[in-house]
């Protein structure tokens, strides 16, 4: 992912577009319980999705949300060709 935002970043740069990527870790949104009930031990795929992360809990969307909203404002003009890492450890 890192390649190609800095490739789409750097196709467009000269005409005022941005690229920038965030990467989550596992939250716990509808879709991610659609897939753990569909398992055939839904207790202990949620089990599996917690264990892979480091901080030993799933992300709220409210804790991957500020990073959206940064990178939709202004405040984030002068940034472009970088992939967020909001994944409670899981690159460290």
């Amino acid at each position: 992912m890192v390649g190609l935002t800095k490739s789409v970043a750097a196709d467009f740069v000269t005409k005022g577009i941005r690229c920038n990527a965030i990467a989550p870790g596992t939250v716990d949104t509808p879709s991610l319980h659609e897939r753990i009930n569909a398992q055939a031990n839904p207790v202990e795929a949620r089990k599996a999705f917690i264990a892979r992360q480091p901080m030993g809990r799933l992300a709220k969307p409210e804790e991957i949300a500020p990073i959206v909203v940064f990178l939709a404002s202004d405040e984030s003009a002068f940034a472009t060709g970088n992939v967020y890492s909001v994944d409670g450890g899981m690159t460290i």
